[in-house]
C-alpha cells in the first residue's frame, strides 16, 4: 500500500487563505484563515491547533484547509512564543498559555463579519487536545470539541512516560533553574540523543514534518508546566458534545480512555485500524480524510 502525505500540501481545491493576526493578552498571534470559495457568509468555524512544538504550517494547517473545504471557517494559529507569533520566553511548552490563547482565538472569530458567532468550535490534535478540551469547557464562546488522536496526560501519567518520578523530578528542577528559558534544546533529531523527540518519525522527515516554519526547538523551562499538567481535569466540567477520533496504535491510548470514563458530556468516538498511528494521523492521506470527514459531521449535527 501506497501511503500519501497531505503534510506538504501548501493549498487545497475550493479553498482560500488569508492571513490574520489577534491579541491574546497583550501578545500579536499570526495565524492563517481558511474559507471554502464563494461559500456564502455567515460561515460556521473551527479553530485548529496542533502537537506540541508545532506551528501553524504543520498538522493544523492540514486539517484546517481540509475543514475549508467541507464548509467552515477554519483557523490555523502559531501560539504565544512559538513561530510567526510575538511572546516571550520562546519554545515554552505552556499549557496554561496555551489553553488561554485558544480563548482568545475563539473570541477573534467571533469578530469577524463573515463567521457565525453562534457555531465556533474547536479542533484539538495530539497534545492540544488537552488544551482545546479545557478551553470549550470553560468558554461561552466554543460550542463543541473534536480531538483527534488525542493525547491526554496527568502528571501521573507523565511520569511513566518520562522515566519515573525521579527523572521527572530531575527535569521540573531543570526546568526551574536560572537561565532555564534561554536554554533551549532541539526538538526533533536523528543524530543528537538530547533532542526531545530522538528519532521520532513525522518531526525528523523533510517531507513530512520537518518543513522550514517548523521551530524545532525546546525550551527547558517547558518541563514543569508540560509534566505537571492535567488534562483530564477539564473532564469534570466539560458539558458540551465531544469527539473523540483515534486508534489502537495512537501514543496515548490510556489517556483517552481515561477521560472517556471520567466525563459525563456527550462523547462520540470513531476508532479507525490498529495501522493508524499517532503520526499517520498528522498527514496520511486516508486516515486525514477520514479524520476530517468524521470531525465535519459531528461540527455539524
Amino acid at each position: 500500500m501506497t501511503l500519501i502525505n497531505l503534510q506538504n500540501t501548501p493549498t487545497r481545491k475550493g479553498v482560500s487563505e488569508r492571513a490574520v493576526s489577534f491579541d491574546s493578552n497583550g501578545t500579536t498571534l499570526k495565524g492563517c484563515l481558511y474559507t471554502p470559495e464563494d461559500a456564502k457568509a455567515p460561515l460556521p468555524a473551527v479553530i485548529v491547533t496542533g502537537a506540541w512544538t508545532t506551528v501553524k504550517e504543520q498538522m493544523a494547517g492540514t486539517y484546517a484547509r481540509e475543514l475549508a473545504a467541507r464548509g467552515f471557517a477554519a483557523l490555523a494559529f502559531d501560539f504565544t512564543g512559538w513561530g510567526e507569533s510575538d511572546g516571550a520566553p520562546r519554545y515554552v511548552e505552556d499549557p496554561v498559555v496555551k489553553t488561554a490563547d485558544i480563548q482568545s482565538a475563539a473570541r477573534f472569530l467571533a469578530s469577524l463579519e463573515d463567521v457565525d458567532s453562534a457555531h465556533i468550535s474547536g479542533l484539538g490534535i495530539c497534545a492540544s487536545s488537552g488544551y482545546m478540551a479545557a478551553a470549550v469547557a470553560d468558554s461561552e464562546t466554543l460550542r463543541n470539541v473534536a480531538l483527534v488522536a488525542p493525547w491526554l496526560h496527568d502528571a501521573a501519567m507523565a511520569e511513566s512516560i518520562y522515566g519515573g518520578a525521579e527523572m521527572a523530578a530531575s527535569l521540573i528542577a531543570a526546568s526551574e533553574a536560572d537561565g532555564a528559558a534561554e536554554t533551549v534544546l532541539l526538538g526533533a533529531s536523528t543524530t543528537d540523543e538530547n533532542a526531545v523527540m530522538y528519532q521520532a518519525p513525522y518531526y525528523t522527515e523533510e517531507q513530512r514534518g520537518l518543513i522550514p516554519a517548523y521551530d524545532n526547538k525546546f525550551s527547558a523551562a517547558s518541563w514543569k508546566p508540560w509534566l505537571t499538567y492535567d488534562a483530564q481535569a477539564s473532564a469534570d466540567r466539560l458539558s458540551k458534545p465531544m469527539l473523540m477520533v483515534g486508534s489502537p496504535a495512537i501514543a496515548l491510548p490510556a489517556g483517552a480512555a481515561a477521560y472517556e470514563a471520567r466525563t459525563n458530556a456527550p462523547l462520540e468516538k470513531l476508532w479507525l485500524g490498529e495501522d493508524v498511528t499517532q503520526f499517520d494521523f498528522y498527514d496520511r492521506k486516508d486516515a486525514v480524510t477520514a479524520a476530517a470527514d468524521a470531525v465535519a459531521d459531528f461540527l455539524n449535527a
